[in-house]
């Protein structure tokens, strides 16, 4: 008998031991991604304040005009490139929300066990492919056909820069909404279904409003993805520096002038110091959206 139980001490000290062994693992893991981001947003704050010696900050924020390599009339104005990167997002958004939601409706209410094995699988596999294949197919099948719909000159321009978007958007989407949906409780379908109503009024007036703070965390965190994106909006938005007036006509996005301009700007200059400056911009843009969506995500999750 005292064999026994010093076998099951012996294996309580050992579970409670690799208990504490993963909670600290993740603690660790945890703390890691907080230094790691703090780490971030010191590099582009340290790197870009700089910029501000010689440029207003008014100036910076609100003017529309970036020419950083003039000889003459040297301007450091990001209004234009914000507004370029929020029209491309909220046309991503304007595309990628309905189709998503109701993809996730349709693989949660509406589609059997065979079908919800082929899709979940082609979803995740939407959701793997890389920025720059996204970008070829930008400028090789969607810019043709939207140059030849429009009776355009070229395809580069916003509207294909929200296409491609919209389509790496779409995975998160999906998965995080289908979730939700999943998660609506079974008694208010059949309440719904016990008063007379038919499936398609159950799902549009009682599923999809019981999940809504889901479905916009789903949407906030697909915000999030597009906004930070550089590759396929640098490929097939035409990077034209120009505030943009119109879905048709080719624009410039803070990822993309990032992009561009880093890799040969002369060190420490006060053009350096400014790119660093946009990145600044842009991670407080792309946190602000991921907080909210994290804000909605746990809400729900209590509300559960």
């Amino acid at each position: 008998m005292s064999q026994k139980k010093n076998e099951i001490n012996q294996k309580d000290k050992f579970n409670k031991l690799k208990e504490k062994s993963i909670n600290y693992f993740f603690l660790i893991n945890g703390i890691l991604a907080i230094i790691v981001l703090i780490g971030i947003f010191y590099l582009l704050i340290s790197e870009g304040l700089p910029a501000f010696e010689e440029i207003s900050i008014r100036e910076f924020l609100t003017s529309a005009r970036w020419n950083p390599t003039s000889y003459d009339n040297i301007e450091y104005g990001i209004l234009s490139l914000i507004a370029s990167t929020l029209m491309v997002t909220f046309g991503a958004l304007f595309i990628s929300i309905p189709l998503g939601v109701a993809a996730a409706a349709y693989i949660s209410e509406i589609a059997g066990p065979r079908e919800k094995e082929i899709l979940k699988p082609v979803i995740e596999i939407l959701a793997s492919i890389p920025s720059v294949v996204l970008g070829f197919i930008g400028i090789v099948v969607v810019g043709p056909i939207i140059a030849r719909i429009f009776n355009l000159s070229n395809g580069l321009n916003a509207i294909n820069g929200s296409i491609m978007l919209a389509i790496m958007a779409l995975p998160t989407i999906i998965s995080i909404s289908e979730d939700a949906i999943t998660a609506v409780p079974d008694e208010y379908k059949e309440a719904s279904l016990a008063l007379g109503t038919n499936r398609w009024y159950t799902l549009f007036r009682v599923t999809i409003p019981s999940a809504l703070s889901g479905i916009v965390a789903s949407i906030m965190l697909g915000m999030g993805r597009a906004i930070g994106e550089t590759m396929t909006v640098l490929m097939v938005t035409g990077n034209v520096m120009r505030f943009p007036t119109s879905f048709f006509r080719s624009i410039r996005t803070m990822t993309a002038t990032i992009a561009i301009e880093l890799g040969e700007v002369p060190f420490n200059t006060t053009h350096y110091h400014a790119l660093f400056a946009i990145g600044a911009v842009l991670f407080m843009m792309t946190f602000v959206v991921n907080l909210i969506s994290d804000i909605i995500l746990h809400k729900y999750e209590e509300e559960e």
